[in-house]
């Protein structure tokens, strides 16, 4: 049965945050009637972003111990482990040679030896993690964005539902939620405080990030992968990667999701072959049901002005926040009607993994944060649809698409769907050609 816009948009409430009233219940597995003394994690993807939130999770201060580890790659998982044995030592750290597990596999042995887990992959392999991981009864922290494509949206979405009725915490990354000055402010803006939201500006405007040199070595494959960058079914392009923040933050202040965007982008500045196929800019108006239009623009320009920030106009007021704490509401003649004390805030990347954390060792049911999730990453892909086709894009349409990105067969010696050219030089969307749903 096909997604329609009204079963987008009536999922909207999610957006004000995916935080579940308290609910308290015994929690499935080792839940039930705990004989360990610590709850056991595993974490799956190695690199840079699960290692931190190994490193959080343990600064929750409650009885954790990792116990497994996956990854496509040994040499991840060995520099992922180091650091964290170091700062834990072994009486937080058991992951002995028969628990780090390799390969595209990998991540099924992991989640089977543990009670909690990080799934922190390259997002294209997202929605096979996080559907086994409701379907073996897990507790679950994910990063965003929480897929690439429209089918892994959807897989996402139905394992979310699995979640609910399971009554399985789920949170993601989108740390913004678990963040002071975001959940402070946009309070007074759903209370009213500057009117109705009449427009806005979402903003992640950077010079990029790193590239890793092909080696000779490297089939296309682990290439890719190592890139994972710059390959949209790993990675889905930075209007999905980064972007999506900024996204889902004009989705919670309008209380749901767009239902058509349309918009520009290419290829200006980033135009070599290491860049894949990703685009290096996207400006995308969002229009939501009620008429609201939503300027997004992220670009990847070194040397360029950089903003990561939000801004919403609203019928007696406007709005600023950013993520470094600030969100000051002012009338339009300037005068504020809210200011955010920026002292003392802590950590956002911290904070989510506390509640998280504090919820499991109590045994309460109180996150869902799985479909807003997979909500706000489906309106950065419906961004993505429109600059890269050029054209106007429902989200009904591209909720609906059947375009896969991720390979058929996942093995080293396997074709990726997107190959270069005898130059190396990849194909990349041309807008006014390109079909994206």
């Amino acid at each position: 049965m096909k997604n329609t816009r009204r079963d987008f948009i009536k999922a909207s409430a999610l957006a004000t945050g995916g935080v579940l009233a308290a609910q308290s219940f015994v929690l499935p597995g080792a839940y039930a009637a705990p004989k360990e003394t610590h709850l056991k994690l595993a974490l799956i993807g190695c690199g840079g972003r699960g290692t931190g939130a190994v490193f959080q999770a343990m600064e929750t201060g409650h009885p954790i111990k990792l116990v497994a580890m996956a990854d496509a790659f040994r040499d991840r998982l060995d520099g992922s482990l180091k650091p964290i044995l170091d700062k834990y030592g072994a009486e937080k750290v058991d992951v002995p040679e028969d628990r780090k597990f390799v390969g595209f596999d990998a991540y099924k042995h992991a989640i089977a030896e543990a009670d909690v887990v990080i799934l922190a992959t390259p997002p294209g392999f997202r929605p096979d993690h996080f559907t086994e991981a409701v379907k073996q009864g897990k507790q679950i922290f994910m990063e965003k964005p929480v897929a690439t494509d429209a089918v892994g949206i959807r897989k996402v979405l139905k394992a979310a539902e699995e979640a609910k009725a399971k009554k399985l915490n789920v949170v993601v990354g989108l740390q913004r939620h678990y963040q002071d000055n975001y959940r402070k402010t946009i309070a007074k803006i759903h209370a009213g405080e500057i009117g109705d939201i009449i427009g806005g500006q979402v903003y992640w405007n950077d010079g990029g990030v790193w590239v890793r040199p092909r080696k000779p070595e490297q089939t296309e494959m682990e290439y890719q992968m190592r890139n994972w960058y710059y390959f949209n079914w790993l990675c889905g392009d930075h209007i999905t990667e980064q972007h999506v923040h900024n996204i889902d933050v004009a989705n919670w202040v309008k209380k749901g999701y767009p239902v058509k965007a349309e918009g520009t982008g290419g290829r200006m500045v980033r135009t070599g072959k290491e860049f894949g196929e990703i685009f290096d800019h996207h400006s995308v108006l969002f229009t939501y049901a009620d008429g609201t239009v939503i300027q997004s623009e992220c670009r990847h320009f070194p040397g360029a002005a950089n903003r990561v920030d939000e801004s919403f106009q609203g019928t007696k007021g406007k709005a600023y926040l950013s993520a470094g704490n600030h969100g000051v509401l002012t009338d339009y003649a300037g005068n504020k009607i809210y200011e955010h004390d920026r002292e003392n805030n802590i950590n956002p990347y911290q904070q989510e993994h506390n509640e998280l954390w504090a919820a499991i060792v109590k045994g309460e049911y109180k996150f869902a944060d799985a479909e807003n999730g997979a909500r706000s990453t489906m309106t950065s892909l419906l961004g993505r649809a429109a600059t890269y086709s050029g054209k106007v894009i429902t989200m009904d349409d591209a909720i609906n698409s059947e375009i896969s990105l991720f390979p058929e067969t996942l093995a080293w010696d396997a074709a990726p769907k997107l190959l270069p050219n005898a130059d190396g030089f990849y194909p990349h969307a041309i807008p006014g050609k390109t079909i994206t749903v």
